[in-house]
């Protein structure tokens, strides 16, 4: 009786079955992070994610749909023509309104 027990400890497929629900539980953990990611190709929301928010490194990703749009910041200062639209003035409260001329 005692050689049988000692064969089940040497069964190499035991080993194999053990490397199988390795690999499942970490594919289970793969899919758990590719539902929590807020830029998830299986998700229909618009999302805006800002990496770095306020430094020279700041990046914003944009998702509409399944189009993703990158938008990096620079050094350099923004220009263009317009003309003066309104002011706008921050209350007490921390809130802003705008103010059309």
């Amino acid at each position: 009786m005692r050689f049988l027990e000692d064969d089940e400890a040497d069964d190499p497929i035991l080993s194999v079955v053990n490397l199988v629900d390795l690999f499942l539980v970490i594919c289970a953990i793969l899919m758990v992070l590719i539902a929590r990611n807020p830029l998830n190709p299986f998700q229909s929301k618009d999302v805006i994610v800002i990496e770095n928010p306020g430094k020279d490194d700041m990046t914003i990703t944009v998702k509409n749909g399944e189009k993703l749009e990158r938008y990096t910041s620079t050094s350099r200062m923004g220009k263009g023509g317009g003309i003066k639209a309104g002011v706008t003035y921050r209350l007490p409260d921390g809130n802003l309104v705008y103010v059309p001329e």
